[in-house]
């Protein structure tokens, strides 16, 4: 049966895609960390605005923000920086599929942390899923691309490290923020502090004199605007959406949805290079496809 949270998890999933497709430019001409710091900084103005117009922040008391910084912190500060700094090593497809290991952290912490199970045909699904976004990603390079995004700009192995730990990071901060996910609690004010503590945790970088905090170049007023859609739409409303589905949903299966956002990311990329994705990413899309269906109709 179709549950309101399957629907959220997969509409984050679309503002990761489109989010992801956004990032490359600025967040190259900024440099992964400036760009995270300007981003959630951003982000933050707009969450806490919503929160403070609508009340929302009366839901958050001294439990909820401890939690939730820690969520941030973990899951925004180290997981979305360490997201973009593979992403500029490996582009968006070959990050991407690195990213969505997070389904599979997500799904075996919540099993193991929060006694979650999953039905025969949920689990099938979930593992076609999985199956199908990998194989989506891994074979949607045609053999003659030469795109700069598919170019590698630095160390390979550093940046699937860094895909990893991103893909981690994200698993824990979804599971340390599901507890605090009471019906009480407004999904937008839950956002905000936790990008808030993570913006916090960068300029505290940048005011230490991090090299890597600095920025590479200039925030143009183009590279501004692009910053703070990307951040609208896929930290403002796509972590929200995440956010909302986890007051309801298990981690693990909320985790699986939103991670079919690389399969997403293929059309994107088609409109974007003009070149369609190579045939394995559309058997790959396939199975994705049966896979969602199985869990959507569990």
């Amino acid at each position: 049966m179709l549950a309101p949270f399957d629907l959220l998890a997969l509409g984050a999933a679309a503002c990761w895609a489109v989010g992801s497709i956004m990032s490359v430019t600025p967040a190259r001409h900024l440099g992964a960390f400036a760009f995270s710091r300007w981003r959630m900084l951003m982000v933050a103005v707009m969450l806490w605005s919503v929160s403070l117009l609508s009340g929302g922040w009366r839901s958050l008391d001294n439990e909820i923000w401890g939690v939730m910084a820690i969520s941030g912190l973990i899951g925004i500060f180290v997981g979305d920086t360490a997201l973009f700094a593979a992403m500029n090593r490996l582009g968006p497809r070959r990050a991407g599929v690195l990213f969505a290991t997070h389904a599979v952290f997500s799904a075996l912490l919540g099993i193991w942390l929060l006694n979650e199970h999953m039905s025969p045909q949920a689990a099938w699904g979930a593992a076609l899923t999985v199956i199908g976004v990998m194989a989506a990603i891994v074979l949607g390079r045609r053999k003659e691309e030469q795109h700069a995004w598919e170019s590698d700009q630095g160390s390979v192995g550093t940046g699937v490290v860094l895909g990893l730990v991103a893909a981690l990071c994200q698993a824990l901060g979804s599971l340390i923020a599901k507890p605090m996910m009471g019906p009480a609690v407004d999904p937008v004010s839950a956002s905000a502090l936790r990008v808030t503590v993570a913006c916090l945790a960068h300029f505290c970088l940048l005011w230490a004199g991090f090299q890597a905090s600095k920025a590479h170049n200039p925030l143009t007023p183009r590279i501004a605007v692009q910053t703070g859609v990307n951040g609208f739409i896929a930290m403002g409303v796509g972590m929200t959406m995440i956010l909302t589905a986890l007051q309801k949903g298990d981690v693990g299966m909320v985790a699986i949805l939103s991670s079919v956002s690389p399969v997403l990311v293929l059309p994107l990329l088609w409109w974007r290079l003009r070149r369609a994705p190579a045939a394995g990413a559309w058997v790959g899309s396939g199975l994705t496809v049966v896979g969602t269906a199985l869990i959507l109709l569990r």
